[in-house]
C-alpha cells in the first residue's frame, strides 16, 4: 500500500499552522490512481489570515535592499539544485511527467527563474529614470496573491513567487489542488533558508472558495493568476472590486506555420515534440501545424511516423516519452475532443484513445488531418496530445489562420530563408513566436496577446510586473 503523506497544514507567518476549513483534498499519482497525499481545504478566513501576515511583514521586507531579498532566493535556488533528483521524482509522481523530462523542464527550468530573479534584485536600478525634474522610481506593488496551475507546478510558483519577493513584495498563493505537493517542498525550502516570517504564505484549496478570497481580498494589492481563459476572467471580475492589478497567463491554441520553402522533414518532428511535451499540457503547446494544402498528407504520414515513437508509460521508466494526463476529467475531455474531432469529419492518422495501459490517465499520440478552421479541434484548447493539420494556400493565408483565434500565446514559423521567417513572426498576434525551432529562453518575458492573457512573466519585465511606478517632482 502507498504511503499518503500528511500535507493538511498550511503555511502562514512563517509557521505550518491549521486550516480553518474541515474538508480534505486528496492527491492523486496519475500513474497509478492511488492517493499519495492529503492536503487542506482551505477557507476564505485562512486567507484573510495569510493576508493580514503578509500586510504586516511588507515594510520591513520592501526596505530591505535589492540584494539582501537576493540572497534568500539564492540560498533557496541552492537547496532546489542540492535537491534536483528528489523534487524531481515528487513532481512526476504529483502529476505525471517522467522523470527524463521532469529534472531539465519541472525544475531545471524553475531553478534557473529563481536564480535570475535572485540576480535581478541584487542588481536592478529601483530609480532608474529622470525626466526633465523628476525622478521616476519604481517601488514593490505590495501584497501580490498569486494562483498557480498544475501543469508546470514549480515553475508556475518561481515566475510569480520569486519575481514578486525579489521586487520587495510579499505574497499569499494559492498553489493547485492537483498537483500541489511541489510547492510544499518550496515552502520547506523558504522555511529552512530563513525567509522572514509572512513575506510567504501559502494556503491550499479549490479555486472558487480560496482563489476568490484572495482575488477579491482588500489587503491584497495585485493578483497574479496561471490557468484557464474562462477562470482568469473570474478572476479579474472579483479583483476589479478592489481595482487591484491583475496580471493573466491564460489559455493557447498557437499555431506552427510551416512555409513552402521549409525541410518539411525537420519542422514537422520538431512541431510534433513541441506539441506533445507534457503529453500535450502546456499552454503554449504548437497544437496547429499549419502546411501548404500540398503539403497536408505528405506532413500528416512524417507526424504519425514521428508520433507513433513516442512510448507511453509509467513516468518512472526511462523510456516513456508521453506520461499520464493529470487527472481523470482530464482524460475524459481529451477523449471526448478526439471523438469530436472525428465526427465532425477530421482524419485521426494516428489515434491515441487506447494505449494497453492498464491503470492511469493515458492518451497516446494522437495526430489529425484534414482539419479545417471551423472544427473544434482547431479551435479550442484540447491540453492533451492532439495535433491538428491544416492546410494553406499561401503565406497570406496562412498567416490568417494563424491569428483567426481568441488565443495569441505562442506561434511557430519555419522556413529556408530566415529573413521570410522573421517577417512572418512579426505578422502573428502572439506573445511569444519562435523561428525554426528556437530554443525556449527562460530569460524572456513569456504571456500573451488577446484572450491568452494580460502582463508577461520572467526575466527583466516579469519581474517589473510586481513593480509600483513613482514619479517624485524636484
Amino acid at each position: 500500500m502507498t504511503e499518503v503523506l500528511d500535507r493538511t497544514k498550511i503555511y502562514i507567518d512563517g509557521e505550518w499552522v491549521d486550516s480553518q476549513g474541515a474538508g480534505r483534498i486528496d492527491v492523486v499519482n496519475p500513474a497509478t490512481e492511488e492517493v499519495i497525499a492529503v492536503v487542506a481545504d482551505g477557507a476564505a478566513e485562512d486567507v484573510d489570515r495569510a493576508a493580514e501576515a503578509a500586510r504586516a511583514a511588507f515594510p520591513a521586507w520592501s526596505a530591505l535592499s535589492g540584494e539582501e531579498r537576493g540572497e534568500y532566493l539564492r540560498k533557496a535556488a541552492g537547496l532546489v539544485k542540492e535537491r534536483v533528483d528528489e523534487l524531481a521524482a515528487l513532481v512526476s509522481s504529483d502529476m505525471g511527467m517522467p522523470l527524463g523530462f521532469a529534472k531539465p523542464v519541472q525544475i531545471g527550468m524553475p531553478l534557473a527563474n529563481l536564480a535570475a530573479f535572485a540576480d535581478l534584485a541584487a542588481t536592478y536600478n529601483f530609480d532608474a529614470q529622470e525626466v526633465g525634474n523628476s525622478l521616476i522610481v519604481r517601488e514593490p506593488i505590495g501584497v501580490v496573491g498569486a494562483i498557480t496551475p498544475w501543469n508546470f507546478p514549480l515553475h508556475q510558483v518561481v515566475l510569480k513567487v520569486g519575481g514578486a519577493l525579489a521586487a520587495g513584495c510579499t505574497v499569499v498563493l494559492k498553489p493547485t489542488e492537483v498537483a500541489p505537493l511541489i510547492t510544499y517542498a518550496l515552502t520547506d525550502i523558504f522555511h529552512e533558508v530563513g525567509l522572514p516570517a509572512g513575506v510567504f504564505n501559502l494556503v491550499s484549496g479549490y479555486g472558487p472558495v480560496v482563489g476568490e478570497a484572495i482575488a477579491g481580498h482588500p489587503e491584497v494589492d495585485m493578483v497574479s493568476f496561471t490557468g484557464s481563459t474562462r477562470a482568469g476572467k473570474r478572476v479579474a471580475v472579483v479583483a476589479a472590486e478592489t481595482v487591484k492589478k491583475v496580471a493573466l497567463e491564460l489559455g493557447g491554441k498557437s499555431a506552427n506555420v510551416i512555409l513552402d520553402d521549409a525541410d518539411l522533414t525537420k519542422a514537422v518532428t520538431d512541431g510534433v515534440a513541441k506539441c506533445y511535451l507534457n503529453s500535450g499540457q502546456t499552454c503554449s503547446a504548437l497544437t496547429r501545424m499549419l502546411v501548404p494544402a500540398d503539403k497536408v498528407d505528405e506532413a500528416a504520414a512524417i507526424a504519425a511516423q514521428v508520433a507513433q515513437n513516442y512510448a507511453v508509460g509509467d513516468p518512472t521508466a526511462a523510456t516513456s516519452v508521453l506520461g499520464p494526463l493529470v487527472n481523470s476529467n482530464q482524460l475524459k475531455r481529451v477523449r471526448s475532443y478526439i471523438e469530436q474531432g472525428i465526427a465532425e469529419g477530421a482524419k485521426p492518422v494516428l489515434d491515441g484513445r487506447e494505449t494497453g495501459q492498464e491503470r492511469g490517465y493515458f492518451v497516446g499520440p494522437t495526430v489529425f488531418s484534414g482539419v479545417t478552421e471551423d472544427m473544434t479541434i482547431a479551435r479550442e484548447e484540447i491540453f492533451g496530445p492532439v495535433l491538428s493539420i491544416i492546410g494553406y494556400q499561401d503565406e497570406e493565408d496562412a498567416v490568417r489562420i494563424a491569428n483567426a483565434t481568441e488565443y495569441g500565446l505562442a506561434g511557430g514559423v519555419w522556413s529556408g530563408d530566415k529573413d521570410r521567417a522573421d517577417r512572418v513572426a512579426r505578422q502573428l498576434r502572439a506573445g511569444q513566436v519562435e523561428v525554426n525551432g528556437g530554443a525556449f529562453n527562460t530569460n524572456a518575458p513569456f504571456g500573451g496577446y488577446k484572450q491568452s492573457g494580460i502582463g508577461r512573466e520572467a526575466g527583466i519585465l516579469g519581474f517589473e510586473e510586481f513593480l509600483e511606478i513613482k514619479s517624485i517632482q524636484r
